[in-house]
């Protein structure tokens, strides 16, 4: 009646290990690092590196406790901060010989000190979120005027060329700010341009006016359409800033849009806010330029003379030279797309770029007038050019679609693809608000929310131990496993955990506990029935399943309606709340009922249990009897 399978108690075997291994990382804490990683596509972050990492750290005479590559960074971890920050010092100097063109990063950043072994078997510890770990705030302000003027810009343009192409003859195209105005001698003009803005652009509204010497038509962008315009621009200055926040190596940034044009930036662990607000406020602008093939360029590019005049010296991603000329044919605003691909014959790697009408149409003319010359890619970040590739025109290139191929890595195809897709924003950006956390005010917070959540475990404990007895030790014991559970949990999942999060802990355990409440009343009530103790366990577990599934799958709806509906530390407590409601089930009844099984399933003469004072019907009458 009350005895468990093996299979069953395997399960439970299995459940407790991968929890108690999950949840260990979370005990060892944080040590202070110094992370070393890329600021520029050409510079590769290798094995190299981190002996050069570690050499510079040795040199400043400190002991780093670990130094290790781990993906495109080296991190180094040190014991406190001062000598964090005597190595960020020593790293700079040993690898940035000039501020104003630094080929790497060098952060501030915390690690995790877990043992390699538990790294190893995927066991990591929680994200702590801002107001825990300490970090930087920021409030960003999206210019959604100036991705309007960006996006009537290139409207102007390619109505211009389209006009060309269907030989319609005018007095102009102009921007009238946030308008596209299209001057006509005549009526006949008036319509041709109507009817190619209808079958061209249908995201812009026409409209004619007269000055009196000659029409006009006004063409403005849809109310529908300028709001997807804004929703671009927001998605892409996110997207740009992930991509810029890899740098620094934040575990798990919060980037997230806040109304209809702000974003915010939260960076757990970054201590550098200047570099923070270096990062996120760099710009990166991409240029199509033709290479210059004369001899004299061939020896300034062997060093062996002076660049032309007209001309501009660049590196590529090799770190070989490349000579191209001022000129710009394209540049990034003409650029909708790239995305990494294959050679359709030789399988060979490559970019396959999507360019505007504008575009299209001037790289069509390009590629038709220099076939056999080197065209060169260039991409500029602080002022600093390089040429991202620079391949050789084979045949014309029309459509709006171009292929680059050639000598490059698959790794090498998806980070140029990256670049030019994602390279610069697509409306600049203002910092509105910034907040730093200190790392000890972090501290206090963890302290004080686990102090919290101790304190109101062990007050439960004392009175589920004092009124229940031996049920009440187990309900402890269950209790502290769905603890253990959700915070393997959350470190199996990666969540990031905030105060918020701390305190859906506090309230995950007055949930449980409340289903033990449920089952253990309702064996002193099976018991006051005179039901045997193994009767009356049994009973009590079975007949309150019904009732603790139908609360907590209740309480569940209310959390999934905040995590579906809420946002930032809402969704936090949602997640932590809904998933501690999930092993509160789990606990409560299975492990519970195990513990119970295995101390009184296999006595078979069981007269009586330790759950605390059972009053039964008649007791009373009968004390009072026995006392005349």
């Amino acid at each position: 009646m009350n005895r468990y399978p093996v299979w069953k108690y395997t399960i439970l075997v299995i459940v407790l290990l991968v929890g108690v291994l999950y949840t260990l990382p979370n005990f060892f804490g944080e040590a202070p690092a110094v992370q070393v990683s890329s600021a520029k596509s050409a510079v590769k972050v290798d094995e190299a590196v981190r002996e050069r990492v570690a050499q510079a750290v040795k040199a400043a005479g400190l002991n780093a406790d670990a130094v290790t590559l781990d993906g495109s960074s080296v991190r180094a971890r040190f014991e406190n901060t001062d000598e964090q920050l005597k190595a960020r010092d020593a790293v700079q100097r040993a690898l940035i010989p000039d501020a104003n063109d630094a080929p790497y990063v060098v952060a501030l950043n915390l690690l995790s000190r877990s043992p390699a072994w538990l790294t190893k078997l995927g066991a990591v510890p929680m994200y702590l979120g801002l107001d825990l770990r300490g970090g930087v705030h920021f409030m960003l302000q999206v210019d959604m005027n100036a991705a309007l003027d960006k996006k009537v810009e290139s409207y102007a343009g390619d109505l211009r060329g389209a006009l060309r192409d269907k030989n319609i003859r005018h007095g102009g195209v102009s921007r009238d700010g946030q308008a596209v105005e299209v001057r006509a001698r005549d009526a006949a003009t008036v319509t041709a341009v109507k009817n190619v803005i209808a079958d061209q652009f249908p995201d812009l509204v026409v409209s004619d006016a007269g000055d009196g010497e000659s029409a006009r038509v006004v063409a403005r962008i849809k109310p529908e359409a300028v709001r997807k315009v804004q929703d671009q621009a927001l998605k892409q200055n996110i997207t740009t800033l992930h991509n810029r926040i890899n740098e620094l190596g934040v575990a798990e940034p919060v980037i997230q849009q806040q109304g209809a044009d702000r974003i915010v930036v939260q960076l757990p662990g970054v201590q550098d806010t200047a570099k923070a607000k270096d990062i996120l406020g760099r710009t990166a602008t991409l240029e199509v330029r033709m290479v210059d093939e004369s001899s004299e360029a061939r020896a300034a590019e062997r060093g062996a003379g002076s660049v032309p005049f007209g001309d501009e010296k660049y590196s590529d991603r090799g770190g070989q030279a490349v000579v191209v000329k001022k000129q710009v044919i394209l540049t990034g605003e003409n650029l909708t797309d790239a995305q990494p691909g294959f050679e359709n014959q030789t399988q060979q790697p490559t970019v396959n770029l999507t360019l505007d009408a504008k575009g299209s149409r001037i790289f069509r003319d390009i590629t038709r007038d220099n076939i056999g010359k080197r065209m060169a890619i260039v991409l500029f970040e602080k002022g600093k050019g390089e040429v991202v590739t620079a391949p050789v025109i084979r045949s014309e290139i029309g459509g709006g679609r171009v292929q680059i191929s050639g000598s490059m890595s698959t790794t090498e195809a998806n980070d140029t693809a990256l670049l030019l897709r994602a390279g610069s924003l697509a409306a600049p950006m203002e910092i509105i608000e910034e907040r730093t956390i200190g790392p000890s005010l972090g501290a206090e917070n963890i302290s004080r929310g686990f102090h919290s959540v101790a304190w109101g475990l062990a007050a439960i404990a004392v009175f589920m131990c004092i009124y229940y007895a031996l049920f009440g030790v187990i309900s402890t014991i269950a209790l502290l496993v769905n603890v253990m559970l959700l915070v393997a949990i959350l470190s199996m999942l990666q969540a990031t955990l905030t105060l918020p999060g701390i305190a859906a802990m506090a309230l995950a355990l007055g949930v449980a506990i409340d289903s033990n409440v449920l089952i253990n009343e309702r064996i002193r009530e099976e018991l006051r029935n005179g039901a045997s103790p193994q009767a009356a366990i049994a009973a009590g577990y079975d007949r309150a399943w019904a009732t603790i599934l139908d609360s907590n799958v209740t309480t569940l709806i209310a959390g999934l309606a905040l995590l579906a509906f809420g946002s930032g530390p809402v969704r936090g407590f949602a997640v932590v709340h809904c998933i501690g409601i999930l092993t509160s089930m789990f606990s409560a009844v299975f492990f519970s009922r195990g513990l119970v099984n295995l101390w009184y399933g296999r006595r078979k003469k069981l007269k009586s249990v330790a759950i605390g004072t059972v009053w039964r019907p008649g007791a009373d009458e009968a004390s009072r009897a026995v006392a005349k």
